[in-house]
């Protein structure tokens, strides 16, 4: 049953969405239960050496998302798009308008969240791509989406998928902490220029999920920790108040909320959905 009803009809595009059990997943299939008409993207294959193929939402998942959502009487398409490349982008936004009429709701949800280095380990090739997929990859979503809104001159909603770490320094994730400390100056910028358009432009900052990336972080943060994985998880969960790490469903609760008319009046946040862990 729909908890945020106007949402019905409107058209939403996710990046980064084509991994199963992802949280791109949970927030394509949640707006799609909200009465959405649901874009996953995704890269589809490999496009280089610093994209391993256990990151990438292949077109057989993101095809098996989409018939999930269909089964379950949603409305969904995929579009292979790579967020570092302009024409991807923008192509993205016509094939929305192109299949469904309209663009109204776009989650810059792609990112690179593997290669955890600290400052002296890391490669400028790696800092680059994770500059590039969690940087600018966001920015272009910001830009080519505003546009068309813009265009449409209804207004729209943009949410940006940040991390902890956008609040908080972490070691051994220095590409990583850098760039989500980036979104958060874009996400404000964006609504300051934004918001006499009655677009809303937001960051969601979760704590860690245990995804299949997350479950990789596990164990790179246990051995880099030296803690064990028992340990590190043991210790993650007394230092969330509410006692465990965050679910995907959680950023998808989020993420419908901020795209409904109930959150008319924000823009400009970086919330955090962190279980009380992160509080600045």
């Amino acid at each position: 049953m729909s908890q945020y009803p106007e949402l019905k009809g409107k058209v939403a595009v996710i990046t980064g969405a084509g991994r199963q059990a992802g949280l791109g997943e949970a927030m394509a299939k949640r707006l799609a239960a909200e009465g959405c008409k649901v874009v996953i993207t995704d890269i589809g294959k490999s496009v280089s050496e610093h994209t391993p193929d256990s990151a990438i939402g292949h077109s057989d998942e993101m095809n098996q998302i989409v018939a999930e959502i269909k089964q379950a009487g949603g409305e969904a398409s995929a579009f292979v798009c790579n967020v570092l490349n302009e024409k991807d982008v923008q192509d993205t936004v016509d094939f929305a308008v192109q299949t469904y009429g309209s663009l109204d709701i776009w989650v810059n949800n792609a990112g690179i969240g593997y290669l955890m280095k600290s400052i002296l380990d890391m490669q400028v090739d790696e800092w680059d791509a994770v500059l590039g997929v969690n940087l600018r990859g966001a920015f272009l979503g910001v830009k080519y989406a505003a546009a068309q809104m813009v265009k449409q001159g209804k207004g729209g909603k943009i949410i940006n998928i940040g991390s902890q770490a956008s609040k908080s320094a972490f070691g051994h994730a220095s590409a990583y902490t850098t760039s989500k400390h980036g979104m958060n100056g874009l996400t404000r910028v964006a609504a300051i220029e934004l918001g006499s358009h009655k677009i809303n432009v937001n960051e969601i900052c979760p704590n860690h999920v245990t995804t299949g990336l997350g479950a990789w972080q596990n164990a790179h943060f246990s051995e880099v920790t030296g803690k064990g994985h028992e340990q590190y998880m043991q210790d993650m969960r007394e230092r969330i108040p509410l006692g465990r790490p965050g679910l995907q469903e959680d950023i998808a609760k989020a993420c419908a909320f901020l795209c409904s008319e109930q959150a008319s009046y924000i823009t400009g946040e970086c919330m955090n959905v962190s279980g009380g862990e992160e509080y600045h």
